[in-house]
C-alpha cells in the first residue's frame, strides 16, 4: 500500500510538457523567487488513502446450553444455600456462576438455553414408563422457575419447555443453524448421550464443560460405535434408565453397536439370524428377542428420537449476548441473597 505522503505526477495533455518542466522553463520570469518543489505544487492533487473495505461479520460460535442438566449438576454437586426468606436456592446460585463462567470464555457470543419447565412431555402420553418428576427433591423442583428467571436476568435467550423437552429445543436450534453460512459451529453444552444424535461432522458438536471435552462425529463413533443417526436405535435396544426406556432383553451396548454399525437402523436388522452377516456373541438369542419385541423397540426409538420442530421464534442475531439486565439481575440477586454476584458481571445491556 502506498504511503499517504507520496504524490503522483499528473501527466499533461498530449504534446505538452509536464507541469513541473513548465515551471522550470519559466524561471527567467520569476524574478529569482524560489519555485515550488514538486511535492509542494498546488497543481498536483494529493492522493487519498483507499476507502476501507467493510469486513464481513466474524463467523458465529453458537452455544446451546442444557439448562436442566446445569441445574441438576449445581444442585447435586454444590453445597446448599438459603435465600433471606429461608428457601433453598443453592442450585440457582450454582447455575448463575456456571453460566457466567461460560460467558467469560473466549468465543462465546451467541447463547440459547433450554429448560424442562416441567419434567413431563408428550413422550409420557406415548409410554407410561417414561420419566417423570417423581422422586426428585422438592427443593430442586421448586427452583425450576427461579432458574429460568436467573438465565433471563443474565441476558440469555431462554426456552422453557412444557410439551417438548429441553433436549428437543436444543436439537431444533442445532438443526436450524447448522447450515447457516454465518455460523461456524454449533456447540451443544451437555454430555447427555441423547444429544449425540445431533452431531454433524465438526459443524455440530457436543461439549462436556466439566471435562472440557468436545465430541464431533468421529468422537461419537469412537464412544458409541455407531453414527450419530443411529443413536436413537442404539438407545432403543440397550435402554436408557435416566429416561425410563427399558430396552430389549439381552441386548447390551457392544452387541447393539456391532449390529447397528452393520445395519444402521432397527428396520434393517433381519429377524432371521441366518441372514445376519455380522458376528456377535449370542446372535441367535438377540435375533429372537428383537423379533419378539420389535414393536416395543420401535416405540423406544420414537421416545429416544429428538424432535426438530419445536417452535423457536428467535433469529441468530437474537441469540447474541448483549449483557445482563441490570434491574432484573439486581432484583434476583437480592431475592436469593447473593448481591456479591453483581460485581462479577462483565457487561450490562443498559
Amino acid at each position: 500500500m502506498a504511503c499517504s505522503g507520496l504524490r503522483r505526477q499528473v501527466p499533461s495533455p498530449s504534446g505538452a510538457a509536464p507541469a513541473v518542466a513548465q515551471s522550470v522553463a519559466a524561471v527567467g520570469g520569476t524574478g529569482g523567487r524560489r519555485l515550488p518543489r514538486p511535492h509542494e505544487s498546488a497543481s498536483v492533487a494529493p492522493s487519498r488513502p483507499p476507502s476501507p473495505v467493510p469486513r464481513p461479520p466474524s463467523p458465529v460460535l453458537l452455544h446451546l446450553v442444557d439448562g436442566t442438566f446445569e441445574l441438576f449438576r449445581a444442585h447435586f454437586g454444590a453445597p446448599g444455600a438459603h435465600a433471606p426468606d429461608g428457601r433453598e436456592v443453592g442450585a440457582t446460585r450454582g447455575l448463575l456462576r456456571s453460566l457466567l463462567a461460560l460467558l467469560h470464555e473466549d468465543g462465546v457470543t451467541h447463547v440459547g438455553i433450554a429448560f424442562d419447565h416441567v419434567i413431563e412431555s408428550f413422550r409420557n402420553d406415548l409410554f407410561d414408563g417414561y420419566k417423570t418428576g417423581a422422586g426428585l427433591p422438592e427443593e430442586l423442583l421448586a427452583q425450576f422457575s427461579l432458574a429460568e428467571s436467573a438465565a433471563r436476568a443474565l441476558g440469555l435467550v431462554v426456552w422453557p419447555m412444557v410439551e417438548f423437552e429441553a433436549d428437543d429445543a436444543l436439537a431444533t436450534a442445532a438443526a436450524r443453524w447448522q447450515d447457516d453460512p454465518g455460523v461456524e459451529q454449533v456447540v451443544i453444552c451437555s454430555p447427555d448421550k441423547d444429544l449425540a444424535q445431533c452431531v454433524r461432522g465438526t459443524r455440530v458438536v457436543t461439549y462436556d464443560r466439566i471435562r472440557r471435552k468436545q465430541v464431533d462425529e468421529v468422537g461419537v463413533m469412537a464412544k458409541f460405535g455407531v453414527l450419530p443417526s443411529s443413536i436413537p436405535d442404539l438407545l432403543a435396544l440397550v435402554g436408557d434408565s435416566a429416561d425410563g426406556i427399558p430396552g430389549v432383553p439381552r441386548w447390551g451396548s457392544k452387541s447393539a453397536a456391532a449390529v447397528l454399525a452393520r445395519y444402521g437402523t432397527l428396520e434393517q436388522i433381519p429377524d432371521d439370524v441366518g441372514q445376519w452377516d455380522v458376528a456377535v456373541r449370542g446372535a441367535a438369542s438377540l435375533a429372537d428377542q428383537l423379533r419378539d419385541h420389535r414393536n416395543e423397540a420401535m416405540l423406544y426409538r420414537q421416545l429416544a428420537t429428538l424432535r426438530f420442530d419445536v417452535p423457536l421464534t428467535e433469529s441468530i442475531d437474537d441469540l447474541r449476548w448483549r449483557g445482563a439486565d441490570r434491574a432484573a439481575l439486581t432484583a434476583l440477586c437480592e431475592e436469593i441473597g447473593d448481591t456479591g454476584f453483581l460485581g462479577r458481571m462483565k457487561a450490562w445491556r443498559d
